[in-house]
Parts: structure tokens; sequence; C-alpha cells
């Protein structure tokens, strides 16, 4: 007797499709299909446009670290799987660079894990802790990872809101304690995306607490800790006392050295936590590209200097962007840190409604602030991924579009 397999399958003019799993219902904003099929509309139609929602760094590493992933890539001897662990090097200069940038002291043994940039251990950190129906505490607005992640493990999503009059930081003090009892864990982002804002330690330390009081694990993205602007150095979620007790904290190489399609990060903290993620990810994957890593480890112990130039590259172009759309009468506050501007809609219309007229009549891309979560309602998210030419361009066209809009 032969066991047959039965696939789902639904038929349609003669042809059978097989249905994805349960787990991608939800997935993908439908406000970035939307955005996206009218972008394609456009590209279609010949219509020249300025993409400015793109959260990823247009500029190319330093030259000094594409010559060492350059003679890397050409040693016969670096094409061999690596550990999840990566390199005992990486591993230290990532615990050196923390203990340099944020004061804090770090096992690289078992305080520090390589990561195929930060989102891929943003993704599988729900993987590793939550069960189907357990509860997380994530942030509205928020980077569409911390919802698509937590809802690939089974879990459900309990929205924190994250306010102007707060300052776009979470109110604990707002938060169901029902609600903090049973969740598992809680998602934090500063410097933060969409929103650009920042948080301190006084906060961090409140978090801390917050953590310990409701048995709470927390993962901070700290992305953009590298890209602030008027020499403010944002803090690390790692320097609050005991947050090691309680969390974890994600680090993007691939945005402090431009290295996004290279892909990698690191994740620090909790010796317990990083095990459990480095036990999952030895079964899902291997490491590191070699080459990579060793670029990586020679960017964070030699390449300080490109952050530097870095922040000044992107100071210059909010400023462009800020100073030219207030000129139209488009006010929008000024960001110290990330490589955004969370800019409110200046014409009375819906974040969606706003995008697509502006895409639609002068050809500028920016992401409705709807497409992460309901509290981005009334904001768009502008990112500064383009040249200062490129941009001095959007500026214009988007002047144009406020004075037909008057």
């Amino acid at each position: 007797m032969v066991c047959q397999r039965t696939v789902p399958m639904t038929h349609k003019n003669g042809v059978y499709d097989m249905l994805p799993s349960k787990r991608l219902e939800g997935l993908g904003a439908s406000v970035f299909t939307e955005m996206d099929n009218l972008k394609r509309e456009l590209e279609r139609a010949g219509k020249s446009l300025i993409n400015l929602s793109i959260g990823s760094p247009d500029r190319a590493p330093a030259h000094e670290i594409r010559n060492v992933l350059s003679k890397a890539v050409l040693d016969d001897d670096q094409y061999g799987y690596t550990l999840t662990r990566g390199t005992d090097d990486f591993r230290k200069v990532c615990a050196e660079w923390y203990q340099e940038r944020f004061g804090v002291t770090l096992n690289p043994e078992t305080e520090v894990l390589p990561l195929m940039g930060s989102q891929d251990g943003l993704a599988h950190v729900f993987l590793a802790y939550i069960d189907s129906g357990d509860l997380a505490l994530i942030p509205d607005p928020g980077y569409p990872i911390y919802t698509a992640g937590l809802l690939l493990a089974g879990g459900e999503k309990v929205a924190i809101p994250l306010l102007e009059e707060n300052g776009f930081l979470p109110d604990l003090k707002q938060i169901d304690p029902n609600i903090a009892r049973k969740a598992k864990l809680m998602f934090l982002n500063y410097p933060n995306n969409p929103t650009a804002a920042v948080a301190n330690l006084e906060f961090f330390d409140e978090v801390v607490e917050f953590a310990k009081e409701y048995d709470l694990l927390i993962c901070h993205d700290a992305a953009y800790s590298e890209l602030a602007f008027e020499g403010f150095k944002p803090v690390s979620f790692l320097q609050a006392g005991g947050a090691k007790e309680v969390g974890i904290e994600f680090h993007s190489v691939s945005k402090t050295y431009n290295l996004a399609g290279a892909r990698l990060g690191f994740v620090v903290g909790n010796a317990d936590v990083i095990g459990t993620l480095s036990q999952l990810k030895s079964n899902i994957d291997y490491g590191v590209f070699a080459p990579v890593l060793t670029a990586g480890a020679y960017a964070l112990r030699n390449a300080q200097g490109s952050i530097e130039e870095n922040k000044s590259a992107y100071q210059r172009r909010r400023d462009l962007l800020i100073e030219g759309c207030a000129s139209a009468g488009w006010k929008m506050p000024i960001p110290q840190g990330s490589m955004f501007i969370w800019a409110p809609v200046p014409t009375g219309q819906s974040s969606v409604s706003f995008a697509m007229d502006l895409a639609r009549e002068v050809g500028v891309i920016v992401v409705p602030g709807i497409a992460f979560g309901e509290h981005g309602e009334g904001f768009v998210r502008i990112a500064m991924v383009q040249d200062e030419g490129v941009l001095q361009e959007a500026v214009q066209r988007i002047q144009q579009f406020l004075k037909h809009c008057r």
C-alpha cells in the first residue's frame, strides 16, 4: 500500500496552485504593497522617480574596508562553511568595540553572536522564545520585522503606542500590568525607525526595572547607534544597570559601515539568550561568509573615521531636506539620529493619500506612516538615501507639489 500525501490546492482555469501556509497570512503590510504597485505603475508610464522610501544605505563602504574584503575574497582558504558563532577574532573585536564605545564589558565567548545582518537575529529571536499564542510587546509605529517575526513564530502582538507627546517613547506606566505579566518579551529601537526618536539612559533604567517586575526579555534594536548628529552619541541599552540580566542588543555593521549587501551584524548581552539564539541558528543556517567577518572585524577595529564621514554626509542631507521643505511651509522635526525624517503630513490628507499624490504628481516616493502601525497615521517616513544633488531635486519637486496643494 502506497501512502499518498495530500497537498492543499486550489483549482482555477485548469491550473492547480498549492496554498501557502497560514503563517504567511498577515505578512507584508498592504500599504507597502500598494506603494510598490504604484511605483511599478509609474515606472512603466516612464515617470521620473526619486525613491526616498528605502531604509538602506546608498553609500559605499570606505575604500580601506573594501580593500580588506577584496583581499579576503581572493584567499583560497576563505570558502568553507563558517560556524554560526563566527570567528574568535570577530567576536573579540565586537566586545572590544562595545567596551570602547559604551563602557560595556562583554565576554566574547558567551555574550556575542555574529548575525547575517541584524534583521536575521531580530526575526530569529521570536522563533527562539515565542510559542503559539504567546504575547509580545511591540512598538507602534515600529519596524515591520518585529511584527512579521512574531507572527511567523505564532505569537500575538500587543501594540505599544509611540506617541509624539511622549517623544515617541513607550509610556511604561500605561501598559496594562496583566498584559505585561503574560508577555514574554518587549522590543525597543533607538535611534528609532521610523520616528528617528532617541532614548536616554534614564529611560533604559526604567525599562530594566519594568522587565524585572514583569519577567520580560528586552530586545533592543540599536541598528542606528552610530548614525547621529551634532555630536550626539546614542547610549546602549546595556549601559543601564542590570540590563544584561534581562536583555540583549542588536547592532548593524551593515548600517554603520555601509555594508548593507554584505549582511553583517551582531547581538550581545545576556549569555543564556545568546546561547539559545545560537542553538536555534545552528539548526537553520551556517555562519557569515568568512571574508565579510574579516572586513567587519577590520571596520570595527580601524575604520572609525568612516563613521564620522558618514554622519556628516547624512547631516548635510538632513539639513537640505528639512530647510528646503520648511521654505515651502512643511515644518518637520529635526532628527538627532537615524537615516530617517518622520514628518507630519502637511496637507490634512491621510498618510496613504498624501504619499500616493506626491508620487503621482511629482515622482517623489515616501512611506505612509500607517505602514508602520496604526499610530503612524498622520506621518510619512522620508529616508535620506540619495546624494545631495538628487535630494535637491526632490526638494524642488516637493515645493512644486505643496504650492499646487494650496
